[in-house]
Order: C-alpha cells, then structure tokens, then sequence
C-alpha cells in the first residue's frame, strides 16, 4: 500500500506540475508585436508620395522622427540611387526593398535593364526587387489618350489571361535568375485583380505555382487582399512560405469585393481587418518584413495618417 500512495503522490505531482507548465505556455502575450520579434516597422514610401516629390530630404527626417527605420521605395524622386542613399542615411534609414516597374518609363531602373538595376539596388543596400503590378502583355497595347491611370489598369489587367499570368511567372524567374549574382530576391506584390477568377484559378494562383519558391517570393498587400474578398490568413496557410513580405493596411467595412481596383482605405486599426490574430500569424508562416502602406484618399495630411499607422502598430499587442 505505501509504494501504491508513493506513486500517487507522484503523479499528483506531475499532474501539478504539467499544470503549471501549460498555464505558463497559455500565458497572454503583454509585449508589442514589433517590439517582441525585433522587426522594424518599415513603410512604402508611396504613401507619401507627393511630399517627397516636394521635399524629400523634410520627409525622410519626419518619417524617421516619428520612429520607422526601414524604406520601401517606388521609384527615385528624381534622385540618383547615390543621391538616394545619402537621403536616407541622413535621415537614419535604410533600403530594404524597392518596387521596381517591368519596363523602363524614365530615368529610374527597371526590369528590363538588370544590370543597371542590380547595381542600382546594390547603392541603395535594398536586397528585394518587387514587381507592384503584372508586365503588361503589349497586344493589350499603351494608355489611351483619354484614360487616366486607373481606367487603364482597368481595361488592360480585365482582359489578361491565365497565359498572360504564367508569361508573368516566367519574367520573374528569369529576373531571379539575372539578379542572383547581385544579392537581390525579386518578388511579387499584389493588388485585387489577380484574384478574378479564370476558369477554376486566378493570375495570383497562377504566379505562386509556376514561379520557383527557392528564387522569388511574393510581398502580400493585406488591403488588397481583402478587397478582393478573400481571407489573408487563408492564403498564407495555403501558400505557406511563399510570402514572406507584407504591405499592412487597412480597409473599411464600406469596401465591397471587387477585382478592379477599389476600395476605401483608412488608418491602420481603424478599419475591419483583424491585426491582434494576422501579424503573429503571418510571421509564424514566413513573413519578415512589414511595411505601412495606405491608400489615397486622406482624411487628412498623408504624414499624420501614417504617425496614426506607425503608432498603433507600435502599441498592437499581438
């Protein structure tokens, strides 16, 4: 009977003690997502867009004021990638990423010339290149007098074809391969219009199949997703590891899906999208770098709204 109470005594303790174990696991998270994982909060530059047309040198120093560390550029402002990179350091940030156009539209680097482009990226110390939008096939031919920039995007990405998404799978692998040898990833970033449906898939499914997983990733625009109805914690479950960068932004519940390139944007946290359950799990399904982006129209200055996104991010505890 003694060795009997032994053991009883015994496994009461271990039941106690397994208790205890799982109350520490299933302890609540109390530190700041940001601060917690030690990522810094980046933003994509285009927010701001006009104010560094205007001043960028005043702009890169308010953005450093109110605490993002790291840049994502869409295009130069007309600066050189040196000029650039002075402008950054200056102001205490860094270039990881850079959204860079398939063909070349003006003085900035582009797909189409890597060489120039590598070592572009190579000056600005960025390591990813991402394609924002599809390489337009030029059978659906240029911008019409008369159409403005969205009416364009509009007609040409409504009338691409799962062909046309798998010339786009091949681009990107091709550039992968051409920008190896310079250090630099090249990725794909998303809006709603890859998630119109042809036939069973779409241009987005079509991209993430027949790209190759060691060479290219893919940066998930949060907003956009939504905007297309769909579920962005469903997508990085079923892609799992294939986007591994992230634009965080937020939506209204007036937003109704569509796949043409509407929606109505607000300050992060403000809007209907779920950021205490998505930024933990995108980080556990391979993204590690986040960047603030939000959309026009403001309800008021663009560098205020993005004081607004950076300070609720800094504060979520997730």
């Amino acid at each position: 009977m003694r060795d009997i109470a032994i053991d009883r005594r015994s496994l009461l303790a271990l039941l106690g003690a397994t208790a205890m174990t799982g109350c520490a696991t299933a302890a609540p998270v109390t530190t700041p997502f940001f601060k917690r994982t030690g990522l810094p909060i980046g933003l994509q530059l285009y927010t701001l867009g006009p104010d560094a047309q205007k001043d960028l040198d005043g702009t890169l120093k308010a953005v450093a004021a109110i605490g993002y560390r790291d840049i994502e550029l869409a295009g130069l402002y007309g600066r050189t990638p040196q000029q650039m990179r002075t402008a950054l350091d200056a102001a205490g940030l860094k270039c990881s990423s850079a959204h860079i156009q398939a063909k070349g539209t003006g003085p900035d680097p582009h797909f189409g010339d890597p060489t120039q482009l590598g070592d572009a990226l190579r000056v600005l110390g960025a390591r990813t290149a991402i394609l924002p939008s599809p390489n337009i096939p030029d059978r659906l031919g240029a911008r019409g007098a008369s159409e403005d920039a969205g009416t364009y995007l509009r007609r040409v990405l409504g009338s691409m074809t799962a062909d046309d998404w798998k010339a786009n799978a091949d681009f990107l692998n091709d550039k992968a391969s051409k920008l190896k040898s310079y250090g630099v990833n090249v990725g794909y970033h998303n809006h709603n219009n890859e998630f119109a449906p042809l036939g069973a898939t779409n241009g987005l499914e079509v991209m993430l199949k027949n790209t190759d997983p060691a060479t290219v990733t893919f940066e998930m625009d949060v907003g956009w997703v939504a905007a297309a109805g769909r579920d962005p914690l469903q997508l990085l479950s079923q892609h799992k590891g294939r986007f591994t960068m992230m634009h965080v932004k937020d939506i209204k519940a007036s937003t109704k899906p569509n796949f043409n390139l509407m929606q109505d944007p607000t300050e992060i946290g403000s809007g209907t999208l779920d950021w205490k359950k998505l930024l933990p799990a995108a980080y556990a399904e391979g993204v590690k770098r986040f960047f603030v982006e939000q959309e026009p129209p403001f309800a008021r200055p663009r560098i205020e709204s993005v004081k607004i996104d950076h300070d609720y991010l800094a504060g979520l505890i997730a």
